[in-house]
């Protein structure tokens, strides 16, 4: 039987060709991934809407798995709306299905805590509009943004092309940007990031915190799993 441990859910969006394959080439034996997906257009304020009215009808296709954990994957549903859309999103997801959930955003303000980051460089695919609702949700939820750069794409297929070089190029780049930084993050379910964050980390001294990796640390927790991971960071080394 697949997933003897444990079954994590992910609510994707339905472009996403990188988040769920991360997942599954590093989850922990005995523990699989039940995916489903919600429509979207484009990680914009309108196409991030569309993809929250379908969020009960996801939830409900994974609790007929008997998932352990739901996670709302693409971190700007969690934060476009505002501070406590993430824990609004939860609370639906739970509501509709009495599981345990969390939401990529909600995963990586845990995992920052986690590592101390207050002042995180941050680097993403998005537009500018984006952007800035991340670094005001981020401000307004205890952490101090030291900068955040984006690559201005709007459709998710392009963020899914986006070749791993040029994502630690981008990042270490947000990084020098700023020096007060005390780490990194990578927000974009559909950026391939996992390779990047061992070279991240021993090449700024920074911790560094991306969406899949923080999303999948979160989702495993919560479903009881506490072993370690290597090759994902600092994040799945020590907590």
């Amino acid at each position: 039987m697949y997933g003897w441990r444990a079954k994590i859910g992910r609510i994707s969006p339905s472009p996403e060709t990188v988040g769920a394959e991360e997942w599954r080439r590093a989850m922990p034996e005995g523990v699989c991934l039940v995916e489903t997906r919600t429509m979207i257009q484009d990680v914009s304020a309108e196409g991030l809407a569309e993809a929250v009215t379908q969020v009960e009808r996801a939830a409900r296709e994974l609790a007929s798995a008997e998932v352990d954990v739901i996670l709302q994957a693409g971190t700007a549903i969690a934060f476009f709306r505002g501070v406590g859309h993430d824990s609004e999103l939860c609370r639906r997801i739970t509501a509709a299905t009495g599981i345990k959930s969390t939401t990529s955003f909600t995963a990586v303000a845990a995992a920052m805590n986690a590592l101390g980051i207050k002042k995180p460089a941050i680097a993403t695919t998005y537009i500018a509009d984006i952007d800035a609702r991340l670094a005001h949700v981020l401000n307004e939820s205890g952490f101090d943004v030291a900068v955040i750069r984006g690559m201005g794409l709007k459709r998710s297929p392009e963020m899914g092309r986006v070749p791993i070089a040029e994502t630690y190029r981008f990042a270490k780049e947000s990084a020098r940007a700023a020096p007060q930084a005390d780490g990194i993050f990578i927000s974009c379910g559909n950026l391939r990031t996992f390779e990047a964050i061992e070279p991240l980390e021993a090449d700024t001294g920074l911790p560094v915190v991306t969406s899949n990796q923080a999303g999948l640390w979160h989702a495993l927790r919560l479903a009881g799993i506490s072993e370690h991971l290597p090759n994902l960071g600092r994040l799945l080394r020590a907590h």
